[in-house]
């Protein structure tokens, strides 16, 4: 499907809101392309995918993924927002008919992140945070101005802040978060 007609599709199955979120973090991502040699193609598709299966309910998402045969992790199980990720990067293959891996992957990866992430993962992960349209993380400036440079410190200083958010909110921490935390605190120090 081309991105035309996958930007028409998204617009009736997302929220405004999202709606508007998903195009800022395709051309944010295709911007950190750009800044980075990567492929701006692949970080268009991905950042207009990376959604794709947010607007569905949590008790959707979890029958949607036993039924496509998703693995489901524990704090998946308790915290079934999680599972847009791996469910978009299922319907980005399987209804908008993308093969490209890295792209999948990169969707798959946006929202816990994980260790060992290549430039793509990173992008989308990145920009999925610091789009236009976010207003209210802490340190956005600064991370905006950084994802330009360098994505493994963006990665980190993101990852400190979303780890201090969930400690101050007593959200659940899903244990790869910590662990992509854990991995570019070690390549950064």
């Amino acid at each position: 499907m081309k991105r035309l007609e996958i930007e028409k599709k998204l617009k009736k199955e997302l929220d405004k809101e999202r709606y508007t979120h998903t195009l800022g973090v395709m051309y944010t991502a295709a911007a950190l392309a750009m800044a980075h040699h990567a492929d701006v193609e692949q970080a268009m598709y991905a950042g207009l995918l990376h959604d794709c299966a947010k607007c569905i309910s949590n008790k959707k998402k979890l029958k949607l993924c036993k039924k496509y045969h998703i693995t489901i992790s524990a704090s998946e199980k308790r915290c079934p927002f999680l599972l847009h990720a791996k469910l978009g990067a299922h319907f980005a293959k399987k209804i908008y008919g993308i093969n490209d891996t890295e792209v999948l992957h990169a969707i798959q990866a946006h929202t816990t992140g994980e260790p060992h992430m290549n430039t793509l993962d990173k992008i989308i992960y990145i920009a999925d945070y610091i789009e236009p349209n976010r207003k209210k993380a802490p340190n956005l400036n600064k991370i905006r101005s950084m994802a330009f440079v360098d994505l493994d410190k963006a990665m980190l200083n993101i990852l400190a802040d979303t780890l201090e958010y969930l400690r101050e909110k007593g959200g659940e921490l899903d244990p790869l978060t910590m662990n992509t935390y854990k991995y570019f605190y070690g390549k950064l120090n």
